[in-house]
């Protein structure tokens, strides 16, 4: 089939990958000039990895596997660990922490897109989509991959139904050495006053992102003048490597941080209508707390390009573990101050997680 993939972001390039892979004729197109390969970066988890490792896209190239998932308090004290080994033992996938850029360079690779190709208009019952250029593409099977402000969706949906959560996060990268930066623990801390994540990215690099509440006209929201000041005010007596993060945002070379509203979106369970679909945040935008933006990409990607002749079949099949992460996400409960954390057992945890993401994975779920 030909298929006209629009966004060259993780499920827009995966798809495609797959979709060349099975022998089909895939096109994409995507607005930006170049590559998009701004941003942090992204966990994950065996499912991902195994999806990659099917793709022949070589994760092992970059980031860096993780092995702990710990839970700490603001003053720095242990609460719980999960080992994320037993999840790759279980699935036979590592869990993996990886630069968004270097994974999009990765999924790129032997794939043909066009840049600087903004689609201004869509048919979806002919797949057909009409760039600023005049120029008009048309396929079998046209998908829209282009994230969360999708004109694809908007051709098929109309209005964006996504909504903002009242939390926000700020993030980037620190490069000075801190006790975390060569390991393979990732680390959330919780307080009154937020969270603040901290999770090595490999190359020397560790990402950081404070996460608060906020909306739009409140402090901490976009271009926040005093944003240094005022984590430092939350967060300044937060137990190491805090310290130094919040040192990065100030002085003579300040780290410039990204900024993310958190939304959440209801994920109906028909998402296209005749040759017409979705993937990834077109699809299921959801806040970042449960660290499975990428992963649900990836795994639309996954089933889709082996789905083309029965894209309601794969829209309701995503729809139905796409929806599990993404409620839970959207309480942002990994955000909230919660000391009772201490109480469970770390083979309990470990456990929980391990079967969580099973059924997080609709390739884990087929795979057992």
């Amino acid at each position: 089939m030909r298929v006209i993939v629009v966004g060259a972001g993780v499920a827009g390039l995966a798809l495609a990958r797959g979709l060349l892979a099975a022998g089909h004729d895939a096109e994409v197109y995507e607005e930006s000039p170049e590559p998009r390969t701004a941003g942090g970066s992204v966990t994950l988890w065996p499912g991902s990895t195994g999806i990659l490792e099917e793709l022949k896209a070589d994760h092992t190239r970059v980031g860096r596997r993780l092995e702990t998932l710990e839970s700490w308090s603001s003053d720095g004290r242990r609460l719980v660990t999960v080992d994320l080994t037993a999840a790759e033992r279980k699935y036979g996938h590592p869990t993996v922490h990886v630069a968004r850029g270097e994974l999009v360079e990765l999924l790129a690779e032997g794939v043909p897109v066009t840049y600087g190709a903004r689609v201004e208009h869509v048919d979806p019952d002919r797949a057909e989509a009409r760039l600023a250029d005049g120029t008009t593409v048309r396929g079998d099977v046209l998908v829209g991959a282009d994230g969360r402000r999708s004109v694809v969706r908007a051709a098929l949906w109309g209005e964006d139904r996504a909504e903002l959560t009242r939390w926000v996060t700020w993030q980037g990268f620190i490069t000075t050495p801190t006790s975390l930066t060569g390991g393979g623990a990732a680390v959330m801390m919780a307080g009154m006053a937020g969270l603040c994540g901290l999770i090595p990215a490999g190359e020397g690099r560790l990402l950081w992102w404070f996460d608060v509440r906020s909306a739009p006209g409140e402090p901490f929201w976009a271009d926040d003048p005093r944003l240094a000041e005022r984590l430092r005010e939350r967060f300044g007596d937060w137990a190491d490597p805090v310290p130094a993060v919040l040192d990065s945002l100030s002085g003579p070379s300040p780290v410039t941080p990204d900024f993310f509203p958190h939304h959440r979106q209801p994920i109906p369970e028909v998402w296209g209508r005749g040759p017409t679909t979705l993937a990834g945040d077109a699809a299921h935008t959801m806040p970042p707390t449960m660290a499975q933006g990428a992963n649900q990409a990836l795994e639309d990607a996954w089933l889709l390009a082996r789905s083309l002749d029965d894209l309601r079949g794969y829209e309701r099949a995503r729809a139905r573990i796409a929806r599990r992460p993404a409620r839970l996400a959207a309480t942002e409960l990994t955000d909230m101050h919660r000391p009772a954390a201490g109480l469970i057992p770390d083979r309990l945890a470990t456990w929980l997680n391990t079967a969580w993401l099973r059924r997080a994975s609709t390739y884990l779920l087929t795979a057992s």
